[in-house]
């Protein structure tokens, strides 16, 4: 699979062209975990949004079948009570659509606590979605490529340089 490297000037570029996608005045958002963390919080400062909420989902990592794997069901980790979502057009937030199955069961659930759902992606790759023509409601770009967003680079123990004052 092709491999794509983004630069945050690219990040930029990609936030810029979602920005006036938007038709709707949020009242929340939620962003998916970790993908979402770092767009959603650039998109909540540019919208003005302070209701913030995150959702952390997982999917069983092994399973007899990789057929089944994609049609597991989702294991919420963490997501927000009900009454801080009911009632609110909610902006829910990913890095990337790429089968689809965590941004449509965040939406799910979502829905189901009584808000208005919106979906945000930075890249959208329809030829991975196990959605048909289920599509995010806003996304910056399409790709075929595997996505390395710049807070996605190593930053390990081993790549921190040694403090050469010895401060720390």
């Amino acid at each position: 699979m092709r491999q794509e490297v983004l630069t945050w000037n690219d990040v930029d570029a990609l936030i810029d062209h979602l920005i006036p996608q938007f038709d709707v005045a949020f009242d929340a958002m939620v962003m998916i975990s970790r993908g979402g963390i770092v767009p959603g919080g650039i998109l909540a400062e540019a919208l003005g949004l302070a209701h913030i909420l995150l959702a952390a989902v997982d999917f069983p990592a092994q399973m007899a079948m990789a057929r089944a794997k994609l049609v597991a069901w989702p294991k919420f980790i963490q997501f927000p009570d009900e009454p801080l979502l009911e009632g609110r057009r909610t902006l829910i937030v990913d890095d990337v659509w790429g089968s689809g199955r965590t941004m449509t069961a965040v939406r799910a659930r979502v829905e189901a606590a009584g808000s208005i759902p919106y979906t945000c992606v930075l890249h959208f790759n329809p030829h991975r979605s196990l959605f048909g023509a289920l599509r995010p409601d806003f996304y910056a770009a399409l790709t075929d490529a595997y996505i390395v967003y710049p807070w996605e680079i190593q930053r390990g123990g081993d790549k921190v340089l040694a403090d050469p004052a010895g401060v720390g």
